[in-house]
């Protein structure tokens, strides 16, 4: 049942004014920390012909009509990845944005349909550069507001610790004891009843429907993240290349994707890749995301044409990463939910 009061009154909104003066105060300070590192802040269009290529992200549809009237579809992204990546290929060397995205179905204390992904990308660089970023930043967020922790329901992460940096092979040796990438003989086509075995022999359960995927991701939430942030950050790095998205394979072992995640107290709330830049790679990986799309949904998304004539013109090596906003504002000020530091939440349906 949702609460009928609205987020305006009086009451309510003055609960939350002095976690969104907060808000504010993190958004300046985190704007100059990119002015000082030379970044440029750009602007792309949130509505696209493509809204992204993960297979389960759900996009808001909306079509754009011309002044013969004629009407083509458009969506309203869920990530500025492709729009800044051009930038990228057209020679903007470092960039970030704050963007406001759209997620659909997707709701609860650390969801919201509407948010705010602060986005930034360096050319010539790799992942392990926006590791360095992110403990800069964390620690430039909460002394801006003259607090020296993150907390979360009881929860504490201290960035001024060093970050722990764990792998995800490891991550799972450790918490669930699966050797993960025996279960990967073939990097591209992981073995779904090798990881289903040991999950059981873990204690949890596969369902006969399960793919390599939906085990992992059981693991992942039920055995390893709530052990990952507290007492510090946790850097979750070097995922099965199975799950690249857009990021480029490690150059010394061809298994594993320069991708990372960050948790702050048990939540994650950034997603970083070493960014892959061959196009007919990242065609053939988008094609077969939409596939499996197709099968689980009965939908696919169209491939933006344009992002992969960006990647053949010449996109440069380089690293890019998707920080939840309003998650770290949530975790620097306390707050016990995403809604609590929105100036005015998406009416409930």
């Amino acid at each position: 049942m949702t609460d009928a009061t609205p987020s305006w009154r009086p009451d309510r909104l003055g609960q939350r004014l002095p976690l969104l003066a907060n808000r504010g105060r993190i958004l300046r300070a985190l704007r100059g920390w990119f002015d000082s590192q030379h970044f440029l802040e750009v602007e792309t269009p949130a509505l696209q012909r493509s809204p992204g290529m993960e297979v389960h992200l759900k996009a808001f549809a909306t079509d754009i009509e011309a002044p013969d009237g004629t009407h083509a579809p458009l969506y309203l992204h869920t990530s500025p990845e492709f729009a800044m990546k051009k930038l990228l290929a057209g020679g903007v060397p470092r960039l970030f944005q704050f963007a406001r995205v759209w997620r659909n179905g997707e709701r609860s204390d650390l969801h919201h349909p509407e948010f705010t992904m602060l986005e930034w990308y360096r050319a010539e660089a790799g992942y392990e550069d926006l590791m360095e970023d992110c403990e800069a930043l964390l620690r430039t967020a909460l002394a801006s507001i003259g607090a020296t922790r993150f907390v979360w329901r009881g929860a504490v992460s201290d960035p001024a610790q060093p970050f722990e940096r764990l792998s995800v092979a490891d991550a799972f040796g450790r918490y669930a004891g699966i050797d993960l990438l025996a279960t990967t003989p073939d990097p591209q086509a992981p073995d779904a009843h090798a990881l289903a075995t040991s999950a059981a022999s873990a204690g949890i359960r596969p369902r006969a429907s399960d793919t390599w995927e939906d085990i992992f991701f059981r693991v992942i939430f039920e055995r390893i993240e709530p052990h990952l942030g507290f007492g510090r950050p946790t850097i979750l790095y070097d995922y099965p290349v199975s799950m690249a998205a857009l990021s480029r394979p490690k150059p010394d072992d061809p298994r594993l994707a320069e991708r990372f995640e960050l948790y702050v107290c048990g939540v994650e709330f950034a997603n970083a890749f070493g960014e892959l830049t061959d196009a007919a790679v990242q065609r053939r990986r988008f094609e077969a995301d939409m596939a499996t799309r197709r099968a689980l949904y009965g939908n696919a998304y169209p491939i933006d044409e344009d992002f992969l004539a960006a990647l053949a013109h010449g996109l440069p090596p380089c690293a890019g990463i998707a920080l939840g906003f309003d998650r770290l504002v949530m975790l620097a000020t306390g707050a016990d939910r995403i809604d609590d530091v929105l100036w005015l939440p998406v009416a409930q349906p």
